[in-house]
Protein backbone atom coordinates (compact mmCIF):
# COMPACT_ATOMS: atom_id res chain seq x y z
CA UNK A 1 0.00 0.00 0.00
CA UNK A 2 1.09 3.55 -0.77
CA UNK A 3 -0.02 6.27 1.61
CA UNK A 4 0.32 10.05 1.69
CA UNK A 5 -0.35 11.49 5.14
CA UNK A 6 -0.67 15.26 5.31
CA UNK A 7 1.93 15.76 2.58
CA UNK A 8 2.90 19.27 1.53
CA UNK A 9 5.72 20.39 -0.74
CA UNK A 10 7.19 23.86 -1.04
CA UNK A 11 10.16 24.94 -3.14
CA UNK A 12 12.20 27.77 -1.60
CA UNK A 13 9.95 30.80 -1.06
CA UNK A 14 7.34 29.79 -3.60
CA UNK A 15 3.75 28.94 -2.81
CA UNK A 16 2.95 25.39 -1.79
CA UNK A 17 3.08 23.05 -4.82
CA UNK A 18 1.17 20.41 -2.85
CA UNK A 19 -0.83 21.18 0.27
CA UNK A 20 -1.99 18.71 2.93
CA UNK A 21 -2.40 15.72 0.59
CA UNK A 22 -4.01 12.56 2.00
CA UNK A 23 -4.70 9.34 0.10
CA UNK A 24 -4.11 5.59 0.14
CA UNK A 25 -3.51 3.35 -2.88
CA UNK A 26 -4.15 -0.33 -2.32
CA UNK A 27 -2.10 -3.03 -4.08
CA UNK A 28 -3.50 -3.71 -7.54
CA UNK A 29 -5.39 -0.43 -7.90
CA UNK A 30 -5.37 1.70 -11.05
CA UNK A 31 -5.43 5.36 -10.00
CA UNK A 32 -5.60 8.30 -12.39
CA UNK A 33 -4.45 11.68 -11.07
CA UNK A 34 -6.06 14.44 -13.13
CA UNK A 35 -5.08 18.09 -13.12
CA UNK A 36 -4.13 21.01 -15.32
CA UNK A 37 -0.51 22.02 -15.89
CA UNK A 38 0.86 23.36 -12.62
CA UNK A 39 -1.68 21.51 -10.48
CA UNK A 40 1.06 19.49 -8.75
CA UNK A 41 1.10 16.22 -10.72
CA UNK A 42 4.82 16.32 -11.55
CA UNK A 43 5.69 17.07 -7.94
CA UNK A 44 3.51 14.16 -6.88
CA UNK A 45 5.42 11.86 -9.24
CA UNK A 46 8.79 13.06 -7.93
CA UNK A 47 7.65 12.40 -4.37
CA UNK A 48 6.46 8.90 -5.28
CA UNK A 49 9.87 8.16 -6.82
CA UNK A 50 11.63 9.75 -3.82
CA UNK A 51 13.36 12.19 -6.15
CA UNK A 52 12.03 14.80 -3.74
CA UNK A 53 11.09 14.71 -0.07
CA UNK A 54 7.96 16.36 1.30
CA UNK A 55 8.28 19.63 3.20
CA UNK A 56 5.69 18.29 5.63
CA UNK A 57 3.92 15.00 6.10
CA UNK A 58 4.82 11.39 5.43
CA UNK A 59 4.86 9.12 2.37
CA UNK A 60 4.97 5.39 3.02
CA UNK A 61 5.21 2.24 0.92
CA UNK A 62 4.10 -0.90 2.71
CA UNK A 63 4.22 1.07 5.98
CA UNK A 64 7.86 2.10 5.40
CA UNK A 65 8.54 5.86 5.45
CA UNK A 66 10.18 6.73 2.10
CA UNK A 67 11.83 9.73 3.69
CA UNK A 68 13.80 7.48 6.03
CA UNK A 69 15.20 5.10 3.40
CA UNK A 70 18.94 4.64 3.22
CA UNK A 71 20.64 4.84 -0.20
CA UNK A 72 20.66 1.05 -0.39
CA UNK A 73 17.01 0.74 0.57
CA UNK A 74 16.06 3.54 -1.83
CA UNK A 75 17.68 1.63 -4.69
CA UNK A 76 15.75 -1.49 -3.69
CA UNK A 77 12.50 0.52 -3.56
CA UNK A 78 13.02 1.97 -7.03
CA UNK A 79 13.59 -1.52 -8.38
CA UNK A 80 10.04 -2.31 -7.34
CA UNK A 81 8.67 0.66 -9.27
CA UNK A 82 8.57 0.99 -13.07
CA UNK A 83 8.32 4.49 -14.55
CA UNK A 84 6.92 5.71 -17.88
CA UNK A 85 7.51 9.34 -18.88
CA UNK A 86 5.85 11.66 -21.38
CA UNK A 87 9.21 12.29 -23.08
CA UNK A 88 10.04 8.54 -23.17
CA UNK A 89 13.61 8.96 -21.82
CA UNK A 90 14.96 6.24 -24.07
CA UNK A 91 18.67 5.86 -24.72
CA UNK A 92 19.05 7.34 -28.23
CA UNK A 93 22.17 5.39 -29.17
CA UNK A 94 20.69 2.01 -28.27
CA UNK A 95 18.19 -0.09 -30.19
CA UNK A 96 14.84 -1.14 -28.78
CA UNK A 97 16.38 -4.45 -27.73
CA UNK A 98 19.39 -2.72 -26.15
CA UNK A 99 17.23 -0.20 -24.25
CA UNK A 100 15.41 -3.02 -22.49
CA UNK A 101 18.52 -5.16 -22.06
CA UNK A 102 20.21 -2.21 -20.35
CA UNK A 103 17.36 -2.01 -17.82
CA UNK A 104 17.87 -5.71 -17.04
CA UNK A 105 21.65 -5.43 -16.86
CA UNK A 106 21.33 -2.63 -14.32
CA UNK A 107 19.69 -5.16 -11.98
CA UNK A 108 22.34 -7.79 -12.62
CA UNK A 109 20.28 -10.05 -14.89
CA UNK A 110 22.39 -12.55 -16.82
CA UNK A 111 22.69 -12.94 -20.60
CA UNK A 112 20.38 -15.95 -20.74
CA UNK A 113 17.58 -14.04 -19.01
CA UNK A 114 18.07 -11.09 -21.33
CA UNK A 115 18.03 -13.23 -24.46
CA UNK A 116 14.84 -14.92 -23.27
CA UNK A 117 12.89 -12.02 -21.82
CA UNK A 118 13.61 -9.06 -24.10
CA UNK A 119 12.03 -10.57 -27.26
CA UNK A 120 9.06 -11.70 -25.18
CA UNK A 121 8.33 -8.26 -23.75
CA UNK A 122 8.81 -6.59 -27.14
CA UNK A 123 6.25 -9.03 -28.52
CA UNK A 124 3.81 -8.08 -25.77
CA UNK A 125 3.90 -4.43 -26.87
CA UNK A 126 3.80 -5.26 -30.59
CA UNK A 127 7.38 -4.20 -31.26
CA UNK A 128 8.97 -7.53 -32.17
CA UNK A 129 9.62 -6.34 -35.71
CA UNK A 130 11.19 -3.10 -34.43
CA UNK A 131 13.63 -4.86 -32.11
CA UNK A 132 16.75 -3.56 -33.86
CA UNK A 133 15.48 -0.05 -34.58
CA UNK A 134 16.78 3.02 -32.76
CA UNK A 135 14.36 5.47 -31.09
CA UNK A 136 14.78 8.05 -33.88
CA UNK A 137 13.50 5.42 -36.33
CA UNK A 138 10.28 4.92 -34.35
CA UNK A 139 6.99 6.81 -34.12
CA UNK A 140 5.81 8.45 -30.90
CA UNK A 141 3.44 5.57 -30.20
CA UNK A 142 6.19 3.02 -30.74
CA UNK A 143 8.53 4.92 -28.44
CA UNK A 144 5.92 4.95 -25.70
CA UNK A 145 5.24 1.24 -26.12
CA UNK A 146 8.99 0.66 -25.85
CA UNK A 147 9.01 2.75 -22.67
CA UNK A 148 6.23 0.53 -21.30
CA UNK A 149 8.21 -2.59 -22.17
CA UNK A 150 11.24 -1.19 -20.37
CA UNK A 151 9.11 -0.31 -17.33
CA UNK A 152 7.64 -3.81 -16.98
CA UNK A 153 10.65 -5.96 -17.92
CA UNK A 154 11.79 -6.37 -14.32
CA UNK A 155 8.25 -7.14 -13.11
CA UNK A 156 7.72 -4.16 -10.79
CA UNK A 157 4.92 -4.08 -8.27
CA UNK A 158 4.00 -0.49 -9.18
CA UNK A 159 3.97 1.37 -12.50
CA UNK A 160 4.03 5.18 -12.42
CA UNK A 161 3.03 6.68 -15.78
CA UNK A 162 3.61 10.44 -15.87
CA UNK A 163 1.51 11.99 -18.68
CA UNK A 164 2.21 8.97 -20.93
CA UNK A 165 -0.30 9.96 -23.63
CA UNK A 166 0.09 13.74 -23.66
CA UNK A 167 2.08 13.81 -26.90
CA UNK A 168 0.26 10.96 -28.68
CA UNK A 169 -2.57 10.93 -31.20
CA UNK A 170 -5.94 9.41 -30.15
CA UNK A 171 -5.24 5.96 -31.65
CA UNK A 172 -1.84 5.59 -29.99
CA UNK A 173 -3.23 7.04 -26.76
CA UNK A 174 -5.91 4.36 -26.69
CA UNK A 175 -3.31 1.65 -27.36
CA UNK A 176 -1.17 2.84 -24.46
CA UNK A 177 -4.14 3.04 -22.09
CA UNK A 178 -5.23 -0.48 -22.99
CA UNK A 179 -1.71 -1.80 -22.39
CA UNK A 180 -1.64 -0.16 -18.98
CA UNK A 181 -5.05 -1.63 -18.18
CA UNK A 182 -3.81 -5.11 -19.12
CA UNK A 183 -0.77 -4.64 -16.88
CA UNK A 184 -3.11 -3.66 -14.06
CA UNK A 185 -5.39 -6.63 -14.74
CA UNK A 186 -2.38 -8.87 -14.09
CA UNK A 187 -2.09 -7.41 -10.59
CA UNK A 188 0.35 -4.51 -10.95
CA UNK A 189 -0.57 -1.23 -9.27
CA UNK A 190 -0.77 1.54 -11.88
CA UNK A 191 -0.58 5.25 -11.08
CA UNK A 192 -1.18 7.52 -14.06
CA UNK A 193 -1.10 11.32 -14.25
CA UNK A 194 -2.88 13.24 -16.98
CA UNK A 195 -4.52 16.57 -17.78
CA UNK A 196 -7.32 14.72 -19.60
CA UNK A 197 -10.24 14.16 -17.27
CA UNK A 198 -11.82 11.71 -19.74
CA UNK A 199 -9.04 9.14 -19.24
CA UNK A 200 -10.39 7.80 -15.96
CA UNK A 201 -13.84 7.28 -17.43
CA UNK A 202 -12.34 5.52 -20.47
CA UNK A 203 -10.61 2.88 -18.39
CA UNK A 204 -13.16 2.78 -15.58
CA UNK A 205 -10.91 3.22 -12.58
CA UNK A 206 -10.30 5.55 -9.63
CA UNK A 207 -9.86 9.25 -10.37
CA UNK A 208 -8.18 11.73 -8.01
CA UNK A 209 -8.48 15.33 -9.17
CA UNK A 210 -5.84 17.86 -8.17
CA UNK A 211 -6.24 21.61 -8.40
CA UNK A 212 -3.71 24.17 -7.16
CA UNK A 213 -1.89 21.53 -5.14
CA UNK A 214 -4.95 20.16 -3.37
CA UNK A 215 -7.12 17.09 -3.88
CA UNK A 216 -10.60 18.28 -4.75
CA UNK A 217 -12.19 14.97 -5.70
CA UNK A 218 -11.49 11.24 -5.23
CA UNK A 219 -13.93 8.90 -6.91
CA UNK A 220 -14.15 5.42 -8.36
CA UNK A 221 -15.91 5.19 -11.70
CA UNK A 222 -17.34 2.38 -13.75
CA UNK A 223 -16.63 2.16 -17.43
CA UNK A 224 -19.78 2.67 -19.44
CA UNK A 225 -20.68 -0.32 -21.59
CA UNK A 226 -21.04 0.32 -25.29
Amino acid sequence: MIEFEGVSKKYDDELLTLSDIHFKIEPGEFVVFVGHSGAGKTTLTKLLLREEKPTNGKISFESVDLGELSSKDLTAYRQRVGTIFQDFRLLPNKTAYENIAFAMQSLGKDDDEILRDVPNVLGLVDLAERMHHFPHQMSGGEKQRLAIARAIINQPEVIIADEPIASLDPINSEDVLQMLKKINDLGTTVILTTHDRDVGEKIGKRIIMIEKGKIIKDTKVKKTKA
